[in-house]
């Protein structure tokens, strides 16, 4: 039993450096691969803006992946996600409240750091209020937030769906585009603002990351042991809602996307320990982006955004992982 824990322990460093090396790869290759080096000026002017995507890319991961993690140990539920919460929907009703009242010409929209500013305030402040208050209703009971979470998600898509029906379809056209998860068009302006404030929240709750594995014991457990239960699950849900938020705002909806790459590092690692969990899911996610990305550049030249290929994949996974629960159960 002794020498268990550091057998695990470098087989599981050993599988974290696999996965950096595969991210390694896939960013290498995204930023190689039919550049002409051949010719200066193009090579520059390609790596360029080859190398803008891959750091959003790299952001939206970690952003995702953590939260995701994060997220399910919360709720102690390794299949749902934090799109539950509402987001990806207010995401997409706040685009298309924008177009339906000021029209697709409106710089909130043609605006890069604008749209940013504005999807970041709305969610951010809209979440911090909305949790907050319902956390304090319910006492703090997760699963009243994650049940609340769903019935907003769907009434924010039912609101979207009335607009988009009244609009003009020449303007719903033009929305269609920020809509949809995409790295073709990124604003460069944004990304160390995202980066620092992702930076920041998660300065500001490494103490209560680092009693995450404590957490996963249940309410009673953790408060025997010292844990403030209550107030750490609110700022760790604050804290996810923000990511989420960040990364929504960076790139736009991608709703399986976590529950990919959380459950393929929980199927990796199969560890309590949420430190190389959240590791495993960032860099899982990394690879999956980069090299998605890369196949739809290179090998379907932009004709299929890479958020089709994670919806199909992640609904498919989503039922096997379904599958797999019952037959546990």
């Amino acid at each position: 039993m002794n020498g268990a824990a550091p057998k695990n322990r470098t087989a599981g460093m050993k599988k974290l450096f696999w996965l950096c090396l595969a991210a390694a790869a896939a960013v290498v290759l995204y930023m190689t691969v039919n550049v002409r080096f051949d010719n200066p000026k193009l090579a520059s002017y390609a790596l360029h803006l080859r190398s803008v995507k891959v750091i959003v890319m790299l952001l939206a991961a970690a952003a995702i992946g953590a939260a995701s993690i994060v997220f399910q140990s919360i709720i102690n539920n390794t299949i749902v996600t934090p799109c539950l919460l509402g987001m990806n929907a207010l995401y997409t009703l706040v685009h298309t409240a924008v177009a339906f009242f000021l029209g697709t010409g409106s710089i909130l929209l043609r605006s890069g750091n604008a749209a940013f500013a504005m999807d970041l305030l709305i969610m951010s402040v809209t979440a911090t209020f909305l949790y907050g208050f319902i956390f304090k209703k319910t006492k703090y009971n997760v699963l009243y937030v994650l049940l609340i979470g769903t019935v907003l998600s769907s009434f924010f898509s039912s609101i979207q769906s009335t607009l988009v029906r009244v609009m003009d379809p020449n303007e719903y056209e033009t929305l269609l585009v920020t809509l949809v998860a995409s790295f073709s068009n990124v604003n460069e302006e944004i990304i160390l603002f995202a980066a620092l404030l992702m930076a920041a929240i998660a300065f500001v709750l490494r103490r209560d990351l680092g009693v995450l594995d404590v957490i996963t014991l249940g309410r009673e457990q953790a408060i025997n042991l010292g844990v403030d239960y209550d107030r750490v699950i609110r700022r760790l849900l604050l804290g996810v809602v923000l990511y989420i938020s960040v990364a929504t705002a960076l790139v736009g909806p991608i709703s399986f996307l976590g529950l990919i790459i959380a459950n393929l590092s929980r199927q990796l690692f199969r560890t309590y320990r949420h430190t190389r969990l959240i590791a495993g899911s960032v860099l899982i996610g990394m690879v999956l982006l980069v090299a998605g990305q890369l196949i739809v550049e290179q090998v379907y030249t932009y004709a299929i955004p890479i958020s089709v290929f994670i919806t199909v994949g992640g609904g498919v996974y989503f039922l096997y992982l379904l599958l797999m629960q019952r037959k546990r159960g």
